[in-house]
């Protein structure tokens, strides 16, 4: 059973083979194991496209960086349209909490990528946060932002 997330219903293409239940991933053009932390990603991925106007070219999931000289990857990034990341998104699965270390691990990518907003959701809670690049002031809102309102504040 999939867990009923905190985004509006999205029209995902599901297939079955066995068991297993497989998604298929506009981004990455091909068919993914939907597991509950790719269940909460192509949730707010479409969110984002559907109700916050991301153009969907301007999405990049999975997108791999270099943390401590180990590649990671970022669940998604977001860029305006002069192809600067502006924003970082980390998915996890509904059960697990957004913890103080979860939280770190997005630091850390921000650490790297240097975007002014941070988006962190297991699908059922989600944490916004626009991350100052000069003062290094973190201001937390209630909702994502639009993709005008991400692209203007720089």
């Amino acid at each position: 059973m999939l867990t009923p997330l905190n985004f509006p219903k999205t029209p995902l293409k599901l297939s079955k083979k066995g068991e297993e239940i497989y998604v298929w991933d506009i981004f990455r053009k091909r068919k993914l194991l939907l597991t509950p932390e790719e269940w909460v990603r192509q949730h707010v991925l479409h969110f984002l496209i559907n109700n916050k106007e991301v153009p969907a070219p301007l999405i990049a999931a999975e997108y791999p960086i270099e943390v401590n000289k180990m590649v990671r990857r970022c669940d998604g990034v977001i860029f305006n349209r002069e192809g600067k990341a502006i924003a970082i998104i980390e998915c996890k699965a509904p059960q697990i909490k957004l913890s103080e270390a979860v939280l770190h691990q997005i630091a850390q990518y921000n650490f790297k990528l240097r975007v002014n907003w941070l988006i962190l959701t297991n699908g059922l809670q989600t944490i916004v946060a626009f991350v100052n690049q000069s003062t290094g002031a973190i201001q937390y809102f209630e909702e994502i932002p639009g993709f005008t309102q991400m692209s203007e504040i720089q």
